[in-house]
């Protein structure tokens, strides 16, 4: 049985910064109060600084970009949404540069704290509204997610964090880094108040129809990427999700017959390919000041030609298929968020990029595919947060906010606390 996670970190008068974990963006805080009343009244939300705020210049983690474009005119639409919900926003969170990393890692604002992992990345790239969330200075933050930018810094910090279907949320007013995979995305401590967000976003009675869930699928592929160690503790949250389910289980190896490496290096090249349609003119006019890490992902991702990702729309569409096949209408894919706990903050760059490349296997198939996903942060392996994740059939999004914060309050109806 797995403790809660309750590292948190109360602001009071007292505190000597209200940012203890470097979380939020340097200098003079941004906060907007919410609306008088309404469905989320009484939280606190953090925006990632690729969302306009208006009279604000979104900085996107980079301070040549934010010296190179204006303030915003407006605000990003569910900052708005959720200040119009009575929300109270506390400030810009920082990202990784240009949204185009997994590690949490800003070489120029450094990195936030991860209070569940002590020691180790919070991930990324939505590292500051993760770390935010994880450490209690907000109750939800915006985040984005591409490649894993929510799930992943959900995994790491703890955090319920969630993927919507591809296309469902607008994305205007938000930096795009590759459009036909960029989603926006939230995290949150419970799994309610990840609910009641989403409820507000998508707005209610949309999903078409509104499926109950009848199946698990059980990615085996994915699960045979883990440790020994790790693989063990998934097992009894896997047997109450199936009996949640009614029992009906199914064992597939999911990325067959492509296999992980091709699904992952088929979204990498796809993603290499939009990141530079959007951001080589402004590379090339500015010649930015990039970290070492994000320096050489944005030279790989410009030298990417149409010819090396000439197979990979149709691994894409393949893999779609066969999943949306898979799941039907009722079915949820269960897998790990993550391959393992979080990389140590002094982890080697051959380490990290090692890392990145399981890590991207495991998420690149809701990122291909367009399908919802949640992480849930009922598991841990040596005092650290490890996620497990549901995939969705496409627009089952309340459906499978709903179905996770239900499964999550009968955990701790049945134990008492929120894990196995």
């Amino acid at each position: 049985m797995l403790p809660r996670f309750a590292k948190t970190f109360a602001v009071t008068s007292e505190t000597p910064t209200r940012d203890p974990l470097g979380a939020f963006l340097p200098g003079a805080p941004i906060a907007r109060k919410g609306a008088a009343d309404g469905p989320l009244q009484g939280l606190r939300f953090a925006a990632k600084d690729i969302f306009d705020l208006a009279g604000t210049v979104t900085g996107c983690g980079n301070p040549d970009w934010a010296s190179t474009h204006p303030p915003a005119e407006r605000d990003q639409w569910a900052i708005a949404c959720l200040l119009a919900a009575g929300a109270d926003l506390e400030g810009k969170t920082i990202t990784d540069e240009l949204a185009y990393s997994l590690n949490g890692q800003n070489h120029h604002y450094g990195t936030p704290s991860n209070v569940n992992a002590p020691g180790r990345i919070p991930g990324g790239s939505s590292s500051g509204s993760a770390a935010a969330t994880a450490g209690g200075l907000v109750d939800t933050a915006l985040g984005s997610d591409t490649g894993g930018s929510v799930r992943i810094p959900a995994a790491y910090c703890g955090l319920y964090g969630i993927r919507p279907s591809h296309g469902r949320l607008s994305l205007e007013g938000v930096m795009p880094l590759a459009p036909s995979f960029d989603t926006l995305g939230w995290f949150a401590r419970d799994a309610a108040v990840l609910r009641r967000v989403g409820q507000v976003l998508f707005g209610t009675g949309h999903d078409q129809p509104t499926p109950t869930f009848k199946k698990l699928v059980l990615a085996d592929d994915a699960f045979a990427l883990l440790t020994p160690a790790a693989l063990a503790r998934f097992a009894p949250l896997c047997e109450r999700l199936c009996a949640n389910l009614g029992g009906r289980r199914l064992r597939e190896a999911v990325s067959e017959p492509e296999g992980f490496p091709a699904l992952m290096m088929a979204f990498r090249t796809l993603q290499a390919r939009e990141i530079a349609a959007q951001h080589r003119a402004w590379i090339e006019a500015t010649s930015p000041s990039f970290g070492p890490e994000i320096a050489e992902r944005f030279a790989w991702a410009l030298a990417v030609t149409e010819e090396d990702a000439a197979e990979s729309p149709a691994i894409r569409s393949s893999l779609t298929q066969r999943l949306t096949s898979l799941i039907g209408d009722s079915g949820l894919i269960c897998l790990p968020t993550a391959p393992g706990i979080a990389p140590r903050l002094d982890a080697t760059a051959q380490e990290l990029v090692e890392h990145r490349s399981r890590v991207l296997s495991l998420t690149s198939l809701a990122g291909l595919a367009g399908l919802p996903q949640i992480t849930l942060p009922l598991l841990t392996l040596d005092g650290c947060p490890l996620g497990l994740s549901l995939i969705g059939p496409r627009d089952s999004d309340l459906s499978l906010l709903a179905f996770v914060a239900d499964f999550a309050a009968g955990l701790i109806h049945t134990d008492g606390r929120a894990g196995l």
